[in-house]
Order: C-alpha cells, then sequence, then structure tokens
C-alpha cells in the first residue's frame, strides 16, 4: 500500500497579482486617457483599484485576517515575532533542567564548551553546508528559493475563520478588523467620489483623509491596549507598516484640491526666490516641473 504523502496544489499568488497591477495600473491611467479623455479615465482607474481591493480582501481573509503589509505585496506570516527575537537574541543555551530545542541544537553544541562531541560534529556539518552553498550554482538557490515561497510548507496553523477570530481576539480583534479593511476600501471610496465629484472638490480629498486617519487610529489604539490585553498584539514588522502608512499621508499635499491652492504656490514661490541663483535657479526649476507633471498621474499620487 502506498503510503507517501499526496502533495497539495500552490496556492494562489495573490500577492504577485497585486504587485503585476500596481505596476500596470500607471500604464491602464495613461492608455485610458489617451484614448477616452480625462473624465472617463476615472472608470478605468475605479476598475483597477476595485479590483485590488478585491485582491487584498482575499489576501487578508487567507492570511487569517493579518495586517497587509505594503498593501499586499508582501506576506505577513510572522507569527509572535516578539517571542521567537528574544528567543534567537537569549535563547542559545537551554535554561537549567531544560533540553535544547531542535532548532537550536547546532547553536547550543557550538557554544557548549564541554561538549567536545558536539563541537566536532557542528564543525564538520558547518564544513559541510560550506562546501554545498560553494558547490552549488547561484540559479539553482534562486530555483529552490522561488519554490520555496510559491509552494508553502503542508503542515501549518490553520486559518481562523471570522467568527473565531472575533470570538478568539475580542473587541481589539473586531477593532483590528474595522481599521484594515477601512484602509483597504479608501482608495476605491476616494477614486469614487473623484469621479462623481471631480478632482476640484473638497469632498473626495476631505473623506479619503478622514478614513485614513480612523483607520490608523484605531490600530493605533490597539497597541495601547497590549498592556492590558495580551491576547492581541501587533508584531513589529506590523508596526512598520502603521508607520509606513503614516509617512504616506505627506501625499495629500500633492493632491487637488489642496495641491492647486497651496503646494503648488509654495513651489513656485520657491522658485523664483531661487531662480537668480545659477545652477541651483535651473535645477530647482526642472525639479518644479518634474512635480507637476508626476501631480497630473493619479497613481503616482495614490499611495494605494
Amino acid at each position: 500500500m502506498h503510503m507517501g504523502h499526496v502533495p497539495q496544489p500552490s496556492s494562489f499568488p495573490l500577492s504577485l497579482f497585486i504587485t503585476l497591477l500596481k505596476d500596470l495600473e500607471t500604464l491602464v491611467e495613461v492608455a485610458a486617457q489617451q484614448f477616452y479623455g480625462d473624465e472617463k479615465k476615472w472608470n478605468f482607474i475605479a476598475i483597477t483599484e476595485a479590483t485590488k481591493v478585491l485582491l487584498r480582501l482575499a489576501l487578508f481573509r487567507k492570511s487569517g485576517y493579518k495586517m497587509l503589509l505594503h498593501g499586499g505585496e508582501n506576506t505577513n506570516d510572522v507569527q509572535d515575532s516578539d517571542a521567537l527575537d528574544s528567543q534567537h537574541r537569549n535563547g542559545l543555551s537551554p535554561k537549567p533542567g531544560e533540553h535544547p530545542v531542535p532548532g537550536n541544537i547546532k547553536n547550543y553544541h557550538a557554544h557548549n564548551p564541554l561538549n567536545l562531541e558536539g563541537r566536532a560534529l557542528f564543525a564538520l556539518n558547518r564544513f559541510g553546508e560550506s562546501a554545498r552553498t560553494v558547490s552549488e550554482p547561484t540559479w539553482l538557490y534562486r530555483v529552490q528559493h522561488q519554490q520555496a515561497i510559491m509552494e508553502p510548507p503542508t503542515i501549518g496553523a490553520k486559518k481562523p475563520s471570522l467568527s473565531s477570530f472575533l470570538s478568539e481576539k475580542g473587541v481589539p480583534g473586531g477593532l483590528f478588523l474595522i481599521g484594515e479593511m477601512m484602509f483597504i476600501l479608501r482608495p476605491l471610496i476616494y477614486v469614487l467620489l473623484i469621479k462623481k465629484y471631480g478632482t476640484r472638490s473638497w469632498f473626495p480629498w476631505i473623506t479619503s483623509l478622514t478614513v485614513d486617519l480612523i483607520s490608523n487610529g484605531v490600530i493605533s489604539y490597539i497597541t495601547i491596549l497590549r498592556q492590558n490585553n495580551k491576547e492581541f498584539c501587533l508584531s513589529n514588522i506590523e508596526k512598520h507598516e502603521l508607520k509606513r502608512r503614516k509617512l504616506l499621508w505627506a501625499l495629500y499635499l500633492m493632491r487637488d484640491p489642496f495641491f492647486s491652492k497651496y503646494t503648488r504656490l509654495r513651489l513656485d514661490g520657491t522658485q523664483k526666490l531661487l531662480e537668480p541663483v545659477p545652477i541651483v535657479g535651473l535645477l530647482t526649476e526642472k525639479l518644479v516641473e518634474l512635480i507637476i507633471g508626476a501631480q497630473t498621474r493619479y497613481t503616482y499620487m495614490s499611495g494605494s
């Protein structure tokens, strides 16, 4: 009787499709503007943003309701990162009365001066790994690395359902879901409002900024609850993601109508001030032209 393990099919690479879609969205915007005009191009931009929303929602559910990193382009597969980091930093030798875990056996033998046999085995193992690294070509390593990304391990933790996630995480988990859903839907809401009210209206700009502030504020509030609630806490990479999202707020200075009424006036004033200065004035003029040209493209300033 055949007792071999039946391999599971590779998962759908949602992160890869999100990355490809973000690379193509500028081309879609330029082509739509060229063939259909400035007004109708927003129909195609809305379709692009709606597609990204669907992909991100699917990835959000597939990941077990973890925070999306870089809009879903990077996978958030870190579990209990704080505990693992401290364990790797301080866990080279086991505590008294404990056996070393399998993942740290090599380090345990290497750092135990009384275990001569273990140190010899560790040295031989390091020599074998070095020889194998030198003998293997670079392209083989890239293929193996790509295969490891595309084919996740078959043995892993089961992803929680929405009901189980809410029952386990409680109120902080519910707040996190609300904040993350607002972050995912924000670009589509912004484009639909521009499509209806136009780029000169303040309503899309203020609404989008409000959604961003509430989304980030809700998730940041969870980090404050961390001291009183150990069931839900953000990892280090998720905290860095929150900081990255806050930096994206600077793009609101480059979006109409704020740009036309305030930012551009500042740029023009700076250009006129530096215009008499040799070389610097010329470079400033070219830089302002580049900024104004990039500002006309939604995809350059969307931050989505």
